[in-house]
């Protein structure tokens, strides 16, 4: 069999890479930066933005809505509105935002700004549209929430966030690699008959699996700005993309340079990724499988099938405990979960196209019941940190490996102690 080359075999690669990427993040960062400064130039600013969330809030006596919104150009921003708002969330708002004090760090994450709202859009658009389809298959709100984040993006709910981080399975919900590598199989069985057919016809000297992949490549590229580029998105998107060329150059890609090469080009292109929770623990996902493939690649097949969930289940905890510090009895079930998901998520696709997308809608109200019974189970922030070091050590030693494990074994002995 063949070796593949690695991506980088010589210092000079690894340099002229670094020098590329900060080339590229100096330009991003000006553009960002001219923008800023055309967004601050007057008292006062209009913006067209989508309302992400919306929740009411007291304070000092006093009732009002939050907003959380982000326009086109991905500026995210919250601002607060009158408690007689009505339910606005998911609709194009035009509004008048005061952004005072506002400084180039808080204009690349998140900041509140006073606003007034100008115009509520009644035009709905695409995504609004399929929300819509969504839930007229469903009678229960909670569920409809369920499957709008699962296929256009929308944030969950707080409770129901708090209730699947309880049950360790938040990443389901949040649409990323994993959703856009059951997508890419599905298309790719979905056209190949079709692409075949028509190669054997009319151009026998293609390279099939090139071309599909520009099929499959295309449509979920349409499909990522369909959901406003969500960064966990955008990072699986990019991981498929720099995957596939380096596979079809016949370079090594289960490796920590090809991860490393898709999160330094993501960030030198979108900077505001590197404020993104999301980016970094779908990018944290996928450091610890690769850590698994590379350290247990003599392992056979169904060995590395069976044991590859419960190693990233062990080893992605103490980020869980870490954000959402919440952990109950039934959260080592999220291995199980994980593993159907791969089956469910498609079919419930193809249960909402026939029309009986309330199918599972029992399963899932009985899911998030259990949800509700959890401790809060709290991380040591420096021990977190000790962990995360822990974590890039064992990229370079399989003793580090080996204690990485049992540190990650332990947090879960001791988040189960606290349930038990």
């Amino acid at each position: 069999m063949i070796q593949r080359a690695q991506l980088f075999t010589s210092k000079r690669d690894s340099l002229l890479l670094l020098l590329t990427s900060f080339f590229i993040l100096t330009v991003s960062l000006y553009i960002e930066y001219k923008n800023y400064q055309e967004f601050i130039v007057f008292d006062s600013a209009l913006v067209d933005a989508t309302v992400l969330k919306q929740y009411t809030k007291t304070k000092n006596n006093r009732t009002y809505q939050v907003l959380k919104l982000k326009n086109k150009e991905g500026l995210v921003f919250y601002t607060t509105a009158k408690k007689s708002l009505h339910d606005i969330k998911n609709q194009e708002i035009e509004l008048e935002i005061w952004p005072k004090d506002l400084t180039f760090y808080k204009y690349l994450t998140t900041f509140y700004g006073p606003s007034k709202i100008i115009d509520i859009k009644s035009t709905k658009s695409n995504k609004q549209n399929l929300n819509a389809l969504i839930s007229s298959s469903h009678k229960k709100e909670e569920v409809t929430n369920i499957y709008q984040a699962l296929y256009t993006a929308t944030p969950l709910d707080y409770k129901l966030q708090s209730d699947f981080s309880t049950l360790g399975i938040s990443h389901l919900l949040a649409i990323s690699g994993f959703h856009l590598g059951v997508l890419s199989a599905l298309l790719f069985f979905l056209f190949r008959p079709i692409y075949v057919l028509m190669q054997n016809r009319f151009f026998p000297y293609a390279n099939a699996n090139r071309d599909i992949f520009l099929l499959v490549g295309a449509t979920l590229f349409i499909y990522v700005l369909f959901l406003d580029s969500p960064p966990s998105l955008i990072r699986a998107f990019g991981m498929l993309v720099i995957g596939f060329i380096l596979y079809d150059r016949g370079i090594k890609i289960i490796s920590m340079q090809t991860l490393f090469l898709t999160i330094l080009l993501l960030l030198s292109l979108f900077p505001r990724l590197f404020f993104s929770l999301g980016f970094w623990l779908s990018s944290s996902g996928v450091f610890y499988i690769f850590l698994f493939l590379i350290y247990f690649k003599t392992l056979k097949k169904l060995w590395q099938f069976l044991l590859l969930p419960t190693w990233v289940y062990l080893l992605m905890l103490p980020f869980s405990l870490a954000i959402f510090e919440n952990f109950s009895i039934y959260h080592p079930l999220s291995i199980l979960w994980t593993s159907l998901f791969s089956i469910f998520y498609p079919l419930s696709i193809f249960l909402h196209v026939i029309g009986i997308g309330n199918l599972f809608d029992s399963v899932l109200l009985w899911l998030l019941e259990l949800g509700k019974d959890g401790v809060l189970v709290s991380l040591n922030q420096y021990l977190f940190f000790f962990y995360i070091l822990l974590s890039l050590g064992a990229v370079f030693s399989r003793l580090l490996m080996w204690a990485l494990l049992l540190t990650a074994c332990s947090i879960f002995i001791y988040a189960v102690y606290h349930v038990a």
